[in-house]
């Protein structure tokens, strides 16, 4: 028998300082037969998910659905563990909304702004990569708590920063 177990157990670290942000993502089993892209679904889960969010379970401040899985940055709150709150939150949705669920999930808590930036970028750009949208701001299927002035704010930062990478300039926008 091996000594290693088959489940990952998503325990937080006591050194991880409450407030940290995680990258989740969450994805579905085989059999889920309707994806989460499904115009009713992906209404139902952005809405549980800010539901979450409203109601202090998470700080979500970046969801965005692809059909057979979920990316999310998220922060928990330190008196209920990321495993209880994610394990709750994919019990709701498969009762109410029937989404089988892969058993576990994957995690990685973001350390630092920069690695917060990329996580950014590497989940918008996620249906791109994966050939469902030619451009980022053509995939409808996410959301985020950050206010909108801020989000625009942010794109318009990372526009320029593209532009000057594709210009040879040096990249000098912070």
């Amino acid at each position: 028998m091996s000594r290693y177990t088959l489940r990952l157990h998503h325990g937080t670290p006591g050194w991880v300082k409450t407030g940290a942000m995680f990258h989740v993502r969450i994805r579905v089993a085989a059999i889920q037969s309707i994806p989460l892209t499904e115009a009713s679904l992906a209404g139902l889960l952005i809405d549980a998910a800010r539901q979450y969010h409203v109601s202090g379970y998470w700080w979500c401040e970046l969801l965005l659905l692809t059909p057979d899985h979920l990316h999310a940055s998220l922060v928990f709150p330190g008196e209920t563990s990321m495993s209880t709150v994610i394990r709750n939150w994919k019990r709701g949705m498969a009762r109410l909304h029937r989404v089988a669920w892969q058993p576990n999930y994957f995690d990685h808590r973001i350390r630092d702004d920069q690695e917060k930036e990329k996580t950014w970028q590497y989940i918008r750009l996620n249906p791109v990569a994966k050939g469902l949208c030619a451009n980022e701001d053509d995939w409808t299927f996410w959301w985020s708590a950050l206010s909108p002035t801020r989000l625009l704010a942010e794109s318009r930062v990372r526009s320029l920063k593209k532009n000057l990478v594709e210009v040879g300039a040096p990249d000098r926008v912070s």
